[in-house]
């Protein structure tokens, strides 16, 4: 309590940031709203007129990159139309069903295993593994909460302000060892991939491990630590790059995440702004890297 006190005495954004992430000051402007957010999780103040690091860019993108195509993108259903007509129905997940509401969904209909996600957020996501022993009532709260919220005023992410919120049910995919599918997340610039991470350990301890395109891993950590397994190079990575070139085309960044069942890609989702653009990396010289990778000179500001 006393480092937390001392903290916020030294950098007042993060008590403002605390109010914030209460709700008490969404009236802010995005501007200055994420300045105050910039410096509450970084600690340095946000440089908009010469954004150097990724962070900084990140920020930035959220401000002035505003093409009206992207809400649908983070729009966890109707994203799918996207792919579908991308690189095809193959790459996704199959769909159980769609509702507006919990209330809606008729369980007796879903298989024994499946996921819940709601469309409009990040965290509104239910595994059901077992229907005799799933909690509907723990679920029904958590669901609820995340159609209840809008996304967008706790990093001032604009393109979940306005999409529709819902809830989708998706196949359970396991390896055939039981576990989750492997999960690699391509960071694309333009169409071009430059960094990848593999995420493993989801439902434990989350790892993050990078690498580069031709999967020489990278010395570098952020916010989550490195695993300690040899990950080996999956066999279908260029196909993997391939689609993630492709989904990415036209867009100054975003990250591909995509799944990978024994050789079997699947769509996972695309996000547009890493981590909101306020995670340390380690070591710093990161920052400034993956921000030279990110060209704000032809954007359009919307």
């Amino acid at each position: 309590m006393k480092n937390k006190l001392f903290n916020m005495i030294k950098n007042p954004n993060k008590f403002l940031y605390s109010l914030a992430s209460r709700g008490y000051l969404d009236f802010l402007s995005d501007k200055t709203y994420l300045k105050i957010f910039y410096s509450a999780r970084m600690d340095r103040k946000l440089d908009l007129d010469n954004p150097i690091t990724f962070n900084e860019k990140i920020q930035w993108l959220k401000l002035y990159d505003r093409k009206p195509e992207y809400p649908k993108l983070v729009d966890k259903y109707l994203v799918r139309n996207y792919v579908k007509d991308t690189i095809g129905e193959e790459y996704l997940i199959p769909l159980l069903g769609v509702w507006n509401s919990f209330d809606e969904i008729d369980f007796s209909e879903l298989p024994n295993q499946f996921v819940l996600k709601t469309t409009h957020d990040s965290g509104g996501v239910v595994i059901c593994t077992d229907k005799s022993k799933f909690n509907f009532e723990d679920a029904k709260q958590l669901i609820n909460t995340s159609l209840n919220r809008n996304y967008f005023y706790r990093f001032r992410e604009w393109v979940y302000k306005d999409v529709t919120p819902r809830i989708i049910a998706e196949k359970f995919m396991v390896k055939n060892d039981g576990n989750g599918l492997d999960d690699y997340k391509f960071f694309c610039f333009n169409g071009e991939v430059k960094a990848m991470f593999v995420a493993t350990e989801r439902s434990t301890n989350v790892k993050f491990d990078f690498f580069d395109p031709d999967f020489n891993r990278l010395p570098l950590k952020q916010h989550y630590p490195n695993s300690n397994k040899n990950l080996k190079k999956p066999k279908n990575l260029n196909d993997m790059l391939e689609i993630a070139k492709i989904l990415s085309k036209d867009m100054p960044h975003v990250r591909v995440d995509l799944y990978n069942d024994n050789g079997k890609i699947y769509f996972g989702e695309m996000t547009f702004y890493h981590f909101s653009g306020a995670r340390k990396f380690e070591p710093e010289k990161y920052d400034e890297i993956f921000g030279s990778w990110i060209d704000l000179s032809s954007i359009k500001h919307y």
